[in-house]
């Protein structure tokens, strides 16, 4: 139980860091298009696990084998995917559809989770699911009218939702930082050839694009601490935890984000976000304080 909450605990943290550095990759990728941001930013950071490996975990190299490298990779692909459709997404629809959609991955994870691993449900699992659905849609919906755009973000949620699935089924049988290197760099790697095909990467990657202080100061704190540490440290402790307990404090990135906009940019919420932003931090709290009881280590729950 312990370890469960230390890893929830981590997860929080890790979350905080996508939704803290929204702001940041706001302006950066006004500068910068999105594909060439991601694919330096995710290439960045598998070039500081690939340094740390070599110089400080040689150990960690000889996982490096054909099944974390397909694995890994196929994961990554999953995590491209997401990002892809989303930024395909946007062009069609509202950020607010966008980050609704984005967010009903909270949703999706148990019904994957239940098919996938075969792992329960539990009750107060639905009920933390429920309520901050509920708390997304007040948080970022401002009408709702489907379109195309909410379809390619849809399938976002799909993959991300699948993502966070598959990472649940793998972490414990991969160490952390390889397979978490393996993702990174297979994402960076789609990612730039996305650029290649859609952007514009030779006046993207200008001195003048790279060196300016938005982009500049976004690409080291994304790449470092959003991507490098996050996806390590979930690779690491989303072992203690489960894929649903998962998703359901990754759906707080919106209030990270909406807080750190308020704080750092001037943004104000409406007591409808508010109240959403409440909701979906009651719907976490439900999913870890609730449903106690005790049972026989060969019964297997989901939360």
């Amino acid at each position: 139980m312990r370890r469960t909450w230390l890893a929830d605990l981590v997860l929080l943290g890790v979350t905080f860091s996508w939704g803290a550095t929204f702001v940041m990759v706001k302006e950066a990728v006004d500068k910068m298009p999105p594909f060439t941001f991601l694919g330096v930013r995710f290439l960045i950071a598998a070039l500081i696990l690939g340094l740390l490996m070599i110089l400080f975990f040689r150990n960690a190299l000889s996982s490096m084998n054909k099944q974390i490298w397909l694995v890994g990779s196929g994961i990554g692909l999953l995590l491209f995917a997401g990002y892809a459709f989303q930024t395909f997404g946007l062009i069609y629809t509202t950020p607010s559809n966008a980050g609704f959609l984005t967010g009903l991955s909270v949703v999706i994870v148990p019904l994957f989770a239940l098919w996938i691993l075969g792992q329960r449900i539990k009750r107060n699992a639905i009920y933390g699911v429920i309520l901050a659905a509920i708390g997304l849609a007040m948080l970022t919906l401002n009408g709702f009218q489907i379109n195309i755009g909410d379809a390619l973000v849809f399938i976002c949620a799909i993959c991300y939702a699948l993502h966070i699935t598959y990472v649940g089924k793998y972490t414990s049988g991969f160490h952390a930082l390889p397979f978490a290197f393996v993702q990174i760099l297979s994402c960076g790697i789609f990612n730039m050839i996305g650029a290649l095909l859609f952007e514009d990467v030779s006046a993207s990657m200008s001195s003048e694009v790279l060196l300016d202080y938005s982009v500049l100061s976004a690409l080291i704190i994304c790449s470092v601490i959003a991507t490098a540490f996050a996806f390590v440290a979930q690779n690491q402790v989303q072992k203690f935890t489960t894929p649903a307990r998962t998703a359901l404090i990754f759906a707080t990135e919106p209030v990270f984000a909406a807080a750190t906009g308020y704080l750092w940019a001037g943004d104000r919420l409406t007591a409808i976000q508010v109240i959403g932003c409440l909701l979906i931090l009651g719907g976490m709290l439900i999913a870890e304080l609730g449903g106690k009881k005790k049972r026989s280590k060969k019964e297997t729950s989901y939360a």
